[in-house]
């Protein structure tokens, strides 16, 4: 497999209807482990992870991934804040992205039934997706990203409805992950999680990086007055 990694961000912006959402940024990805992005709300934590995804159009600046764009973009999986559910079982929606990539029936049957097993699911293949608990759908959401085996998984807020319980099972889902060497983006607003999860963090404010470091020395020593105030809980504006 060829690798996405590096990733360089080099003036990077993205508008909507003349107005600034992110950007400019210049950032290196080195893909090691959990990079997680942080701010307070508004600053453009889900926009920027749209933005590495393709999914928000670069209105300015370059991405440029390791490796072909195409290629990049087959690698790599985003699971939203609020997990979108086709129409159909537990069973088929994980099937969906196998059969769409060409995988038989029966062997994308047996990944799916796999997979639902590694995050609890397995005893719900039947049942309608839709009728999942918040917690339920939100393994399911990520499940089906994971089961191509992406290189590179961006996941926006995947704890911010949940309880307890099915926060601590979702991140046991992404310490799987991690462990298996998959890349991970995340936004959280969750200061525990973060410093259960991180590797690396963003720190971003009106759509600017802020500070870009290593979790440890963020958390202990973080550069920035405002990144020192998001910390105590204090408002940032």
């Amino acid at each position: 497999m060829v690798s996405l990694f590096p990733l360089s961000v080099r003036g990077a912006q993205t508008s909507r209807r003349g107005k600034v959402l992110v950007g400019p940024l210049d950032l290196d990805l080195r893909g090691i482990g959990v990079t997680v992005v942080m701010g307070p709300n508004g600053s453009g934590k889900t926009t920027l992870l749209r933005l590495l995804h393709g999914a928000a159009r670069l209105t300015a600046g370059q991405i440029t991934w390791a490796c072909d764009e195409a290629q990049a973009r087959r690698e790599q999986a985003f699971v939203f804040q609020r997990p979108v559910m086709l129409r159909r079982g537990v069973l088929e929606n994980l099937m969906y992205p196998l059969l769409l990539r060409g995988v038989a029936k029966p062997q994308a049957c047996t990944q799916a039934e796999d997979w639902a097993k590694r995050v609890g699911l397995d005893g719900m293949l039947a049942r309608h997706a839709t009728h999942l608990s918040g917690g339920e759908q939100q393994k399911l959401a990520l499940a089906r990203a994971m089961i191509t085996q992406p290189e590179l998984l961006f996941l926006d807020e995947p704890t911010a409805a949940l309880d307890g319980r099915a926060t601590r099972e979702v991140e046991a889902v992404l310490r799987a992950a991690r462990a298996s060497g998959m890349q991970l983006v995340m936004s959280t607003h969750d200061l525990g999680q973060a410093r259960r999860l991180a590797d690396e963090v963003i720190f971003l404010l009106h759509g600017a990086v802020q500070e870009h470091t290593p979790a440890r020395e963020f958390f202990d020593a973080p550069k920035s007055i405002q990144a020192r105030a998001f910390l105590r809980g204090d408002i940032v504006e």
